[in-house]
């Protein structure tokens, strides 16, 4: 070894260190996301989906590589606590599951790209709930495997829908004010109904966004508008419909936590409602 070649690599260390954790160093990602620096808000986003899919964030999974790699970042000062990339926030994080005889093959992505493929019991199995830990990114697959039939969902009247748990958040947080984070995972959740990211003229969005923005403004509690107010007739409201699924769940949990000083679930409110829609209908399976 030449006496540059231990220079260069600790030259290469420094950098590294000065730039923080990326994407690149933990995951087998490519592109742009690769050189984007793992940040707090990320790791939360993924944690929170692993909750809502697996029931736990897996021990040695993405969310867990996330969580230790943001920490670090953190704690060198390179991204602050309240921080996310512009690819999670855009394209956000997935999960899906494709149901195989014996169990279930369990895939994490991220902007897109696998960070984690592994096999995990049945949903009958008692063991079920996922495995101890994930496995590194396999490439740039792209998401969407299911091993659920759309159809067959959208005619079961026995299931919650969209619409229906918007109302149910309505109800149980009624005195709730609509605030930017209530309206973020009200768009995310009309979005999964509706098959379009796109805000619908008088419906639930554009109704919710109009209080958040007039919230603002206000400055007395009792004078703003809640979330009764909004989601009273979610389900009308709807130009369509559909049972809540586990997919569903993480989108509008991650749209409501990205839009939170704190990243986390208000009690009872829209993304808590709708996980636990979503685990109430996958028990009815």
């Amino acid at each position: 070894m030449s006496q540059d070649q231990p220079r260069r690599a600790q030259e290469q260390h420094h950098h590294n260190q000065g730039e923080g954790i990326k994407y690149g160093d933990v995951f087998r990602v490519s592109g742009d996301l690769a050189g984007k620096t793992v940040a707090p808000r990320d790791a939360s986003v993924m944690q929170s989906a692993e909750n809502i899919v697996l029931g736990q964030t897996q021990r040695t999974g993405p969310a867990a590589t996330m969580q230790a790699a943001a920490a670090r970042n953190e704690r060198t000062g390179v991204v602050g606590h309240y921080q996310d990339t512009d690819i999670s926030q855009e394209k956000g994080v997935t999960i899906t599951e494709t149901i195989v005889p014996g169990g279930r093959i369990i895939t994490e992505f991220i902007a897109g790209q696998v960070v984690g493929q592994y096999v995990a019991p049945g949903p009958g199995d008692a063991a079920s709930g996922g495995p101890s830990g994930g496995s590194r990114g396999h490439g740039n697959k792209q998401g969407g495997e299911s091993g659920d039939n759309y159809d067959e969902r959208k005619t079961d009247a026995t299931k919650i829908t969209i619409g229906e748990a918007l109302e149910a958040a309505g109800q149980a947080a009624h005195d709730k004010p609509v605030e930017q984070s209530d309206a973020a995972a009200i768009q995310a959740a009309e979005a999964r109904a509706i098959g379009l990211n796109v805000t619908m003229p008088g419906g639930v969005t554009a109704q919710a966004q109009a209080a958040a923005d007039a919230n603002v403004m206000t400055t007395r509690d009792e004078d703003k508008t809640k979330l009764g107010d909004v989601l009273s007739d979610a389900a009308i409201k709807l130009p369509a419909d559909k049972p809540v699924e586990r997919e569903d769940a993480v989108k509008v949990v991650g749209a409501e936590i990205r839009n939170k000083e704190d990243a986390r679930t208000a009690p009872r409110g829209v993304a808590a409602t709708m996980a636990a829609a979503a685990r109430l209908n996958e028990r009815a399976n």
